[in-house]
């Protein structure tokens, strides 16, 4: 059995124990999720919420934004704090107030430290007991946490409507005024928050953790980092050195035995015929253009509402476009114009491949065109009146605003993309078969695609396992298959498969090299890929096991990023390996960036926040912001772009390229990203990481640490980059604008695709 073929099984083998301990785990998650009772009930017998009420409360939740302002159990939007951990620390003061006023006559803050201490001592062992009563689907509490409840109820009453007490909070947390002007709905919603935080602090049976593992951090009543975050964290580190010394080991005795190619004397690529669904993708480009144009433009005004929380330079902006919109559309839009640059790739490359142009691929190629701007229009109109309280809690679930973050779009709409990537899948796999067919240096790149290829359109599904009232626990197992196996996995192997026939096609690359390369790359990645989605679990409901897995498999994801250099280095040799070459300057220099962010956004302020015993402090801070901008946009959003300006010299190979543009667009980009991440979303991180360990994750979230002025004055920090970097997504559209609008001077000549172009 020859080396492809042993990558082939090994990356089977691989794929197939992974899943099926994916699929075990979320059997786990499920069985051992924190029960939601049919009712909770006092001691005395008064019913406190039923579980239609618990369940209403979290639609009325999702309903005006979910995960995109302030969030539970750490995932969902900086801004606002963290309503699981803020209700939890605002109910033990409820209740520490009410025996101190019992046992001193006095108020819980006026007492001394020694009296405080004995009070909490008290309060722990109470508030963490489990009262769930499984054989009656009960939870029981007492008279004096019902009190507790009515006062922090009559707080988030008074936050949430238009009361002007709490007017200043809201400005706070870039709520726009009367956000839920129902007041049973607020009194519902209050319902969900404390189920939420009472999973957080209530100890599982015959255990002393609670059911998210302690998050989060509260020492007021108990909540510490539990021994196997730590341990297991330890163990994910060593795990992640014995990968990068194995990895390095590999490399030593295995790269470079080959005999350097001689690059051809003129460019292969010429020879490729422009089909014409190769020019309908043309458009495809624009889009991406457009949406990421729009989705700069909503990140400056999400970031700042940091400052002015119901206003843009004092309009009154929050009354028809809240930071809750804006956040929505800004983490939505990133998605979509990352993908659909990979998608209209995807479908200018495929015929390219194979040399075979299938009936109607034109037609499918502008109809997938179409889809692609009703389902962004729509869904974003469904979200808009699910947020201004027009479209009702029984249509928002279908039509309007889940609530999930980057899984926010009302079900019909998740249905409908995924018949969309179905689309897709087909054009693919029709313009691709003849290349699978065949049995020659290229085939197995392109099976590999075509595996990528698959797994995107399939994976997407995900998306549609959970109904509107599933379990917490289980919607954000199943979100985590789309945001991490889709987003962070198999579009990662669609790029290698694609970068690597580039350069084959370049000629600058053997068929049969690239390929084990890939299959070796695929396998490396995949190994911690599929079960490193678990570390975005540690804290959401579920088991020890998952903490586990998710830590020790998480941390080899670092480990291909170890000779990151090395790739960085090979990419730039093939750049300057033949005159010609200087065409492809700009896609190469976008691949060289990637791989820059790559080591940096992946893997350095990756692994900061990847182990359990980081991420119990540092999730939904500013420092996991850190990581999303520089992996988001400077692996994802940069391979977009070099992929895009790779097909635009093939589409339109004639025409010189506007150098000026496309080096002052590249740079701004790139160096707009590193001045936001350095100016504002690390230091800020790290003041919030500070407040995190001294005082307790609410007060690392709350108004008032995010009221501080230096808060403010690092979030201003923040404008010289976005602005720069705004610029450069502006110049890298003028430049796609100026190949159709203002083309300029022509080369000579290339061939009988001249008479092809649009």
């Amino acid at each position: 059995m020859d080396t492809t073929k042993r990558l082939w099984w090994g990356l089977s083998a691989l794929l197939m124990v992974t899943f099926a301990v994916m699929l075990w785990m979320g059997r786990e998650i499920h069985q051992q999720a924190p029960p939601l009772p049919s009712k909770i009930v006092t001691q005395s017998g008064q019913v406190v919420f039923t579980k239609q009420e618990l369940e209403t409360g979290r639609q009325v939740w999702q309903s005006f934004g979910g995960q995109q302002i302030g969030s539970i159990w750490g995932h969902g939007a900086l801004l606002a704090p963290d309503w699981s951990a803020e209700w939890l620390h605002r109910e033990a003061l409820a209740m520490l107030e009410g025996r101190a006023q019992a046992q001193y006559g006095a108020s819980y803050g006026s007492l001394p430290a020694d009296d405080q201490a004995r009070l909490q001592a008290q309060l722990r062992p109470d508030i963490r007991i489990n009262t769930y009563n499984g054989s009656e689907d009960t939870l029981v509490i007492s008279d004096e946490r019902a009190r507790a409840i009515e006062v922090v109820s009559a707080h988030y009453d008074s936050v949430f409507s238009d009361d002007p007490a709490s007017a200043h909070l809201r400005e706070t947390y870039a709520l726009r005024e009367n956000p839920i002007p129902d007041a049973e709905h607020r009194r519902l919603m209050s319902g969900f928050f404390f189920w939420a935080s009472w999973a957080t602090v209530t100890e599982r049976p015959d255990s002393e953790i609670s059911y998210t593992h302690n998050f989060p951090h509260d020492p007021l009543v108990g909540n510490t980092p539990t021994s196997s975050s730590l341990m297991w964290s330890l163990f994910s580190v060593l795990l992640m050195i014995a990968g990068i010394a194995l990895l390095v080991w590999h490399y030593a005795v295995s790269h470079g035995k080959e005999t350097p190619l001689v690059p051809p004397k003129s460019d292969p690529s010429l020879s490729i015929a422009v089909t014409p669904s190769m020019r309908a993708v043309s458009k495809y480009f624009w889009l991406v253009m457009a949406l990421f144009l729009v989705q700069i433009l909503l990140g400056a005004t999400t970031a700042h509402y940091q400052v002015e929380g119901q206003a843009a330079y004092g309009l009154p902006l929050a009354e028809y476009l809240p930071y809750t919109l804006t956040r929505t559309w800004h983490t939505q839009l990133a998605i979509l114009w990352i993908a659909t640059a990979w998608l209209g790739t995807g479908l200018y490359l495929a015929p390219a491949i194979s040399g075979h142009e299938p009936k109607f691929q034109r037609f499918g190629v502008n109809f997938l065109f179409i889809s692609l701007i009703l389902i962004v229009v729509g869904s974003f109109a469904g979200q808009w009146m699910a947020v201004m309280n027009k479209l009702g809690l029984d249509r928002n679930f279908w039509f309007g605003h889940q609530g999930w973050e980057y899984t926010d779009i009302g079900r019909f709409w998740q249905i409908y993309l995924f018949i969309g990537l179905l689309l897709w899948l087909t054009l693919m796999g029709r313009a691709l078969w003849p290349a699978l067919k065949r049995r020659d240096e290229m085939s197995s790149i392109a099976g590999l695609l075509f595996l990528s290829v698959v797994a995107i359109g399939l994976l997407y599904a995900a998306g549609l396992m959970w109904r509107e009232h599933s379990h917490i626990s289980i919607i954000t197992y199943w979100r985590f298959w789309i945001i991490h196996l889709w987003v962070e996995g198999f579009f990662e192997v669609f790029a290698v498969a694609v970068i690597s026939f580039i350069f084959v096609k370049l000629g600058l690359v053997r068929g049969r090299t690239a390929t084990n390369s890939v299959l070796f790359a695929t396998i490396i990645f995949m190994a911690g890929g599929v079960l490193g989605l678990f570390h975005h679990l540690y804290f959401a409901g579920t088991t020890t096991a998952v903490i586990a897995v998710g830590s020790s498999i998480s941390a080899l994801e670092v480990v291909p990023l170890a000779l990151i250099g090395w790739e960085a280095y090979e990419t730039w040799q093939n750049g300057r390996a033949t005159p010609w070459m200087q065409r492809y300057k700009w896609p190469i220099m976008c691949f060289l960036a990637v791989s820059f962010w790559n080591l940096v956004g992946a893997g350095l302020l990756g692994f900061l926040i990847n182990t359990p015993i980081a991420l119990y402090f540092m999730q939904g801070t500013n420092l996991t912001a850190a990581h999303g901008h520089t992996a988001l946009f400077g692996v994802y959003g940069m391979l977009g772009i070099g992929l895009m300006l790779y097909c635009l010299r093939g589409l339109k190979p004639n025409l010189v390229w506007r150098e000026g543009l496309l080096r002052s667009g590249f740079w701004a980009l790139n160096i707009g990203l590193a001045l936001m991440t350095v100016l504002t979303l690390l230091p800020l991180g790290v003041l919030q990481l500070e407040a995190s360990i001294n005082d307790g994750y609410w007060y690392a979230r709350s108004a008032e640490f995010m009221g501080r002025p230096i808060i403010d004055m690092l979030v201003w920090m923040r404008t010289p980059g976005d602005v720069i970097f705004a610029c450069g997504a502006l110049l890298i559209g003028l430049f796609v604008a100026s190949l159709w609008l203002s083309p300029g001077r022509r080369r000579e000549p290339v061939g009988d695709r001249l008479g092809n172009e649009a």
